[in-house]
């Protein structure tokens, strides 16, 4: 009736403007409705005041026990080759690769919009040995990349896992070449020996960027995609094979489809609160950086037909969520030359250490949080930082006086501690916290900086897998029938993941998935 998005864009006021949204193109009834009051969905996430037109502020609930659908009885059955429950980017790399290979594929996702928390991520994907990386002579390999996810994970990683998303992390860069989204912007990561966060050269969000290129393509090659659908139970024969799904659909009432193979691509459990603090209690209460979504329901999918899990309690807390909106502030901002600065206006620990022992420090600085302080350098090379300034997130100064003014914080140590910090970039050396890449000075002429603390982030356990993708059970055999890949399943992250490792998990094992559905029997 309005005409598109963009045309809505044009003519909305306000600070924020929601039809410009990085949830990419979205059906109106996402926030409007006609007979009952609408909900602006991005207030499920965002903290921001947004006034929506016959409609209030209230967060929709998406947490629902699938337990009562047990005996559910199905209206119909509909037939296909595969099943995709969710679609992040692992749901839409499987559904490419499977129908490449010709076969039938309905995709299902219980929000209504697609995209899930792959669409909000900020920084880049790992890969290691590839085109890109041999351009800039960084002498980088899938044995490096194997050491460093190992090493970050404390060890207590599926090494079979890792090596696959090492040993086939290049490919996936130039898979996803091959479809129109090209990564070839470099930038180094936490826990990284070597630059391997792969990104768009435009600088956008990665998240995003792919987002709109997977979805773009799996329309194009014909994947049968259904929001509001929410998968209420795996189907399964009297061997324990799964053969199909129900479905709960938002008008359509509970209806079957039976398939030769799911795959479950619906991401981890982070927004579940009550989930989270039951295996990690000091995250009670914590605020989470995932869409709302993500309550755990793949898990539940997965252990309701005998799948095994892993690594159950280790869930990650990023350090850098923007306080005030729950995006992340991804390592690229420190990388290409951001500090972190308390608020007694001192550096404190090494940017680009892990994301576990960065979160610890942060969570000891006062207010528990802490700013990241940069300049025009680096608001003129990370794209990115435009979404904070977009979200009236950023405190600014034109000299390192006004912004310690606008920060509360000592003036002559913020200028002590960026003094500092520029003769260390000089020497190449890090002499009070070795750090290992400065990539340059802070000298202005303006300068920036945005608060930022710890949010539950990411779950490194879930559905126990093999190489294959293929979700075992808990005696240790493969149930046929299901796939899994993301952050649905286990294993391959350990105690801790490294930023960029996520991207790059989805697209491999995405593909892995999408594959071995496709070729089963």
């Amino acid at each position: 009736c309005h005409g598109s998005l963009a045309d809505m864009a044009k003519t909305t006021e306000g600070e924020v403007n929601p039809h410009s949204s990085h949830l990419g193109t979205m059906n109106c009834t996402t926030c409007h409705t006609g007979h009952t009051p609408s909900k602006s969905y991005c207030l499920n996430c965002h903290e921001f005041d947004m006034n929506i037109s016959a409609g209030g502020k209230v967060k929709n609930e998406w947490y629902e026990d699938l337990s009562k659908y047990a005996n559910a009885k199905p209206v119909r059955v509909e037939k296909t080759d595969i099943v995709v429950v969710g679609t992040g980017a692992t749901g839409f790399t499987a559904a490419i690769t499977a129908l490449s290979k010709g076969k039938k594929v309905i995709m299902l996702e219980k929000m209504p919009i697609v995209g899930g928390n792959s669409q909000l991520a900020a920084g880049g994907m790992n890969a290691a040995g590839t085109r890109f990386q041999k351009a800039k002579k960084i002498p980088d390999s899938p044995d490096v990349m194997f050491n460093d996810t190992m090493k970050g994970g404390k060890n207590i990683n599926n090494p079979d896992l890792v090596r696959v998303l090492a040993d086939q992390s290049s490919k996936s860069i130039e898979w996803l070449a091959s479809i129109n989204a090209e990564l070839g912007f470099i930038a180094m990561g936490g826990g990284a020996t070597y630059p391997r966060f792969h990104g768009p050269t435009s600088g956008d969000f990665v998240g995003p960027f792919l987002s709109a290129k997977l979805r773009e393509r799996v329309v194009k090659d014909g994947a049968d995609v259904r929001v509001n659908s929410k998968v209420v139970k795996l189907v399964t024969n009297a061997q324990g094979d799964v053969t199909g799904v129900l479905v709960k659909g938002k008008h359509s009432g509970i209806y079957q489809i039976d398939a030769k193979a799911v795959i479950l691509a619906s991401g981890g459990f982070g927004a579940n609160n009550k989930l989270v603090a039951s295996y990690r209690p000091d995250a009670k209460g914590v605020q989470t950086s995932n869409q709302p979504g993500t309550q755990g329901d793949g898990i539940v999918l997965g252990t309701s037909v005998g799948a095994a899990t892993v690594d159950m309690k280790e869930i990650q807390l990023n350090p850098t969520m923007l306080v005030g909106s729950p995006v992340i502030v991804s390592e690229i901002v420190r990388g290409a030359g951001g500090i972190f600065v308390n608020r007694d206006g001192k550096r404190f620990i090494s940017e680009l250490t892990t994301r576990d022992v960065t979160t610890a420090a942060i969570r000891k600085q006062k207010g528990a949080s802490c700013f990241i302080v940069f300049d025009d350098t680096v608001r003129k090379n990370v794209k990115q930082t435009g979404a904070f300034f977009q979200l009236g997130k950023v405190k600014q100064g034109k000299s390192l006086d006004e912004l310690a003014k606008e920060l509360s914080i000592p003036a002559d140590a913020l200028k002590a501690t960026v003094a500092r910090f520029n003769t260390m970039v000089e020497k190449g050396k890090d002499e009070d916290f070795g750090r290992h890449n400065f990539a340059q000075k802070i000298e202005g002429p303006n300068f920036y900086a945005i608060e930022v603390k710890p949010a539950i982030h990411y779950c490194m356990g879930g559905l126990k897998i093999d190489e294959k993708a293929r979700v075992i059970n808990t005696e240790g055999k493969v149930i046929k029938g299901l796939y899994a890949g993301g952050e649905v399943t286990g294993g391959v992250h350990g105690a801790n993941r490294l930023g960029g490792n996520s991207i790059s998990e989805t697209i491999t094992f995405g593909r892995i998935a999408g594959e071995q559905a496709a070729a089963l029997k």
